[in-house]
């Protein structure tokens, strides 16, 4: 597939070098204007090149179906999020397959031939209204639909009893940071960074005593931040070095870690981990990934929600993963009291 991938690239190349040696005139053929034989070979390749781009099209549809996200969104903001995905994609679908397929019609329909002589008007009126205010009418209205999805996202102005988490990002690692019991987090800097105080908490301010570091597993030795179903999480991000992005793709969240600020996302998780893996669609898929990474010597996985690391921060960017478990809210609460606050740890 590669191999014929550079064999039309290669030809495209020629293709668009024979023509440029036309267009400066550099051949020795005098006349320049095409022939009605030449006009009706390029129109009906114009068939050919949209027959190709159209099966092309449909090809790699079907061929990415496997590594899609499940369709079940993980939180209560991810139905009018994928919703408006939905909108916006059937609505490039529909507009690229009509006018693409008519713009390569015309092209052959009206390509030159002998005696056809083109018909020309100034301006029309009515198909200056119509391709005037019927994009702005359907673009206002995703813009309008699109803004209030954002607002549903980051307004957490009505959440009763919200979880607050800090991210901290940094090349190439996650750390995080619960509220503790007062759910407000203590201040933080990268000056009061030093020796196990990793994330640069003020231990001199009073909220920051009960918060509670994000600790290994002591099964696994791997970091794995823990979520409650159905209670608002709200995520404060923050950058030690560079630019980095909180993609929680399941959940669709995403917001860049900007060095110097905070910057603030939150959603509801309203599917537990167990409950996604039982899920039809992910079990397909991850029968599909078993079966291939068998085939290549390796070991099988289950599906786990993942935290990643959306901007290429540096050489080691593949790197910025934390596995995130969606639990009932009491096996998260049992979870929390095993940890250690920093009064603790510190």
């Amino acid at each position: 597939m590669k191999a014929l991938f550079y064999i039309i690239i290669g030809v495209a190349l020629m293709v668009v070098c024979w023509q440029l040696v036309k267009l400066l005139g550099l051949t020795k053929k005098e006349n320049q204007t095409a022939t009605p034989k030449e006009n009706d070979i390029n129109g009906k390749l114009m068939l050919v090149l949209m027959t190709f781009i159209y099966v092309l099209m449909v090809l790699s549809l079907w061929g990415t179906r496997e590594v899609l996200l499940p369709q079940l969104g993980a939180s209560e903001e991810a139905y009018h999020i994928d919703l408006l995905f939905k909108y916006s994609m059937a609505l490039i679908l529909v507009v690229q397959f009509i006018l693409q397929a008519l713009i390569f019609w015309f092209t052959f329909k009206y390509r030159g031939t002998e005696g056809r002589k083109a018909y020309f008007f100034a301006d029309s009126h009515k198909l200056e209204m119509w391709w005037t205010i019927t994009p702005a009418v359907v673009l206002a209205g995703m813009i309008i639909y699109g803004l209030w999805t954002w607002n549903q996202v980051m307004d957490a102005s009505d959440a009763e009893n919200p979880l607050i988490i800090e991210l901290y990002a940094k090349q190439f690692q996650w750390e995080a940071r619960y509220a503790g019991d007062d759910n407000t987090l203590g201040n933080a800097n990268v000056r009061f960074i030093e020796g196990t105080n990793t994330m640069g908490v003020d231990m001199s301010d009073k909220n920051a005593a009960d918060d509670i570091a994000l600790a290994p597993n002591p099964e696994t030795f791997l970091k794995e931040l823990h979520l409650p179903k159905g209670r608002t999480v709200i995520f404060k991000l923050r950058s030690q070095d560079v630019l980095h992005s909180a993609y929680m793709p399941h959940f669709r969240a995403q917001m860049n870690c900007v060095p110097g600020m905070v910057t603030q996302i939150k959603y509801t998780p309203s599917v537990t981990t167990e409950e996604m893996r039982a899920y039809p669609d992910t079990k397909t898929k991850f029968e599909n990934i078993n079966a291939l990474r068998k085939s290549q010597g390796k070991e099988e996985v289950e599906f786990d929600y993942l935290l990643l690391c959306n901007k290429i921060c540096g050489a080691s960017h593949y790197n910025m993963q934390l596995k995130i478990i969606v639990e009932e809210e009491a096996d998260f609460n049992k979870w929390l009291k095993t940890q250690k606050t920093l009064a603790e740890s510190l």
